[in-house]
C-alpha cells in the first residue's frame, strides 16, 4: 500500500504586516538613542574623533541594518528573521498580507535618510546626525505605534505618479 502523494500547501503571497512594525518599534528605539546621544555631545574635532562617537556608530550600524533590508528584501532583513523565527509563532495568523515591495521601499528611504545625516556628520556639519536620526525616528514611530508607514506611502504615491514601476508578485 502506498502513500497518497501529499499536494503543497500553498503559502499565500505577502509578508505579515506585523513584522514590519516589530521592527520599526526596534529602530525608533535605537534611533532616538542616536538622538539623545547626539544631543550631548559635541561635534568632533576631526572625522575620526567624529566617526568614533557612539551616536555616530550606532548610526553606522542603522545604516547597515537599512541597506540589508533595501538591497536584501524586508523577508531577509534580521528584524524580519526574529519575528518570523520567534515572535510569530506566539501570535495567531494575520488576517491580512501585505506587499514586501512597499516595506522594502520604506528601507530604502531610511537608508537615503541616516547615511545622508551620517556623511555630513562626519564632514562636519553642526546636528546633521540628529536631524537625520530624529527625521528617521518619526518615520518609525509611526510605523510601530500607528501602522503609517511613510516610506509605504511614498512608494505608493511614486507609482501612481508612474515614476517607478509596481513590483510584480512571485507567480
Amino acid at each position: 500500500m502506498t502513500a497518497a502523494p501529499q499536494t503543497p500547501v500553498e503559502q499565500p503571497f505577502g509578508i505579515d504586516p506585523r513584522g514590519p512594525r516589530f521592527g520599526a518599534s526596534i529602530t525608533a528605539v535605537l534611533l532616538l538613542v542616536v538622538v539623545l546621544l547626539g544631543l550631548i555631545e559635541p561635534l568632533g574635532a576631526d572625522l575620526a574623533a567624529r566617526a568614533l562617537q557612539p551616536a555616530a556608530l550606532l548610526l553606522t550600524v542603522l545604516v547597515g541594518l537599512f541597506a540589508w533590508g533595501a538591497f536584501a528584501g524586508i523577508q531577509k532583513h534580521p528584524y524580519g528573521l526574529v519575528f518570523r523565527r520567534v515572535i510569530a509563532p506566539r501570535l495567531a495568523p494575520p488576517t491580512e498580507r501585505e506587499h514586501p515591495a512597499p516595506p522594502t521601499f520604506a528601507q530604502l528611504v531610511g537608508l537615503l535618510v541616516t547615511a545622508t545625516g551620517l556623511v555630513l556628520h562626519l564632514l562636519g556639519v553642526p546636528g546633521a546626525l540628529v536631524v537625520a536620526a530624529s527625521a528617521a525616528f518619526l518615520a518609525a514611530f509611526l510605523n510601530a505605534v500607528f501602522a503609517y508607514c511613510l516610506g509605504c506611502q511614498l512608494y505608493v504615491l511614486l507609482v501612481r505618479l508612474g515614476i517607478i514601476r509596481r513590483s510584480a508578485s512571485p507567480a
